[in-house]
């Protein structure tokens, strides 16, 4: 199939070849794919490893579902310097390969330290994923399909997510009603299940790393490293010789005397810094904004809600499946109705979601009014902020320091993550009263963190976030759909 397009040149009518793009997309995107299930298995598996490994306060629990963000956060760092000298094609298969090694080791930990071990070094498979899949499509893709191509790297993490919600829930045994927790302790879910869980991701990990020996370097990446002859057969295979030669001409318009390597101390040139800052800020809202709390627990947010464990494994599926519906809304008008429109309703509708939300847990309203929120906060994410973020963070910084900018503003997403994810039950239910070390000296100067927020303070809390980030959105995001990635940084930068 050919298809016709004007925007990306204005003088020549470009048909592209897009069986080829989407193809080498979608290869990319299975590193989204592993990312989004490695992400959310920990939160089916987590009522059984916690047991199993006998962990009982709020800070081991935190630290269990939040330690992978550690290695996501080192593996963010390492895919800017390593993909602009080696490529994002190479760093591509070595997080493949992670993906398959670190699945295998966490389903055969032996102990609580060897599965932290394996979650960190999981975690810098999905923070050279999250950094790289997305950067890899934006750099090879056409403008005007640019939007869609990069938000199908998020369609592939919300089907890992929806992928991961069914194993686990086909894998463990049906709980009965109200089991006791002896029942849980002795099941099969505890002793084995959860392992299950995590090593069946070694399967689609080596689908990945093998396509990504079938499809090529990023064209721009080559240009940059002085192999324009390698990049114009690509791009003409993309879309033929007269967009391949207008192409590479734009390209290295912006790389007039710029050397290969970029050091990361570039990113502080004060034409940089703004818009390092507009991808940093973004890239924290998005995880700010409170959606993966209900991801990573999911256990807590339901049984709050007034259902048992048997239950929240259900719903659980309902909120992948969910995901799965609203992304596809993404899909269809990211490219049409532009990124800056998305982003708005996906910080107003999740305030006003979770300001609902507040109340219903204040108020104790339980039960089917409760996931009706949990959906609707997801659907509004899935179809906004999931999305669009990753397509805005991968259009808007220069040729020349794409990969170091981008393993910032990617590391700032993992940090904030981390930040959410591990305070998350200790705001929630509290630390108790420490006597000795830090939780005391936290306690000290947040006395209220004794017993925690609750949820009902929890989700006002993020409410509050999502209106900062909605005024952010209004204010300094520009439009961004149908541009080339050097007409953007020349409206940016220049």
């Amino acid at each position: 199939m050919i298809i016709a397009a004007q925007p990306e040149l204005a003088d020549v009518k470009t048909r592209y070849n897009v069986p080829y793009i989407w193809t080498i997309s979608l290869v990319a995107a299975l590193g989204g794919l592993l990312f989004g299930y490695d992400w959310v298995v920990i939160g089916g598996a987590k009522p059984f490893f916690e047991r199993f490994f006998q962990l009982t306060d709020a800070a081991q629990k935190g630290w269990a579902n939040s330690c992978a963000l550690i290695g996501c956060l080192f593996g963010a760092l390492m895919a800017g310097g390593l993909s602009d000298r080696f490529g994002r094609k190479r760093l591509l298969v070595l997080a493949a390969l992670l993906f398959a090694v670190t699945s295998l080791g966490n389903g055969l930990a032996s102990s609580f330290a060897i599965f932290v071990f394996w979650r960190m070094l999981g975690g810098v498979a999905i923070g050279l994923a999250s950094n790289l899949s997305p950067m890899y499509i934006a750099e090879i893709a056409p403008a005007e399909l640019r939007g869609r191509l990069v938000a199908i790297n998020q369609l592939t993490i919300v089907l890992g997510i929806l992928a991961a919600q069914f194993i686990n829930y086909c894998i463990a045994d049906q709980m009965p009603a109200r089991a006791t927790e002896e029942f849980i302790r002795s099941s099969w879910n505890c002793r084995l299940g959860w392992r299950w869980m995590f090593g069946v991701t070694a399967i689609p990990s080596m689908f990945f790393f093998i396509g990504m020996f079938l499809v090529p370097e990023s064209p721009r990446w080559l240009v940059k490293s002085g192999r324009s002859n390698q990049a114009r057969g690509i791009l003409a295979r993309i879309g033929g010789d007269s967009y391949a030669g207008q192409a590479i001409a734009r390209i290295e318009a912006t790389l007039v005397n710029e050397i290969q390597k970029v050091h990361f101390r570039d990113l502080l040139e004060p034409k940089m810094k703004k818009v390092l800052f507009l991808g940093i800020a973004l890239a924290v809202f998005q995880q700010w904004c409170g959606i993966n709390v209900i991801f990573n627990y999911a256990e807590e947010i339901f049984s709050a809600a007034g259902y048992d464990i048997s239950e929240t494994l259900k719903n659980i599926a309902w909120t992948g499946s969910v995901n799965l519906v609203f992304t596809f809304v993404a899909l269809g008008y990211v490219d049409r109705k532009g990124r800056r429109p998305l982003m708005l309703l996906g910080a107003g509708g999740l305030a006003l979601i979770y300001c609902v939300m507040g109340w219903c847990y204040h108020s104790g309203i339980k039960g089917w009014p409760m996931l009706f929120l949990v959906l609707a906060a997801i659907g509004c994410y899935a179809m906004s902020l999931a999305p669009v973020t990753w397509v805005v963070i991968s259009e808007i910084f220069p040729n020349r320091i794409r990969g170091a900018a981008m393993s910032i503003a990617v590391m700032a997403l993992w940090f904030a993550c981390f930040v959410l994810t591990y305070t998350f039950p200790i705001l929630n239910k509290g630390m108790g009263t420490p006597e000795t070390g830090l939780g005391k000296s936290i306690v000290e100067v947040a006395p209220f963190l004794r017993n925690g927020l609750g949820p009902a303070r929890i989700f006002w809390l993020y409410a509050a976030i999502c209106v900062a980030g909605f005024l952010l959105i209004l204010v300094r995001l520009p439009e961004t759909k149908g541009k080339t990635l050097e007409e953007i940084e020349k409206e940016l930068v220049d």
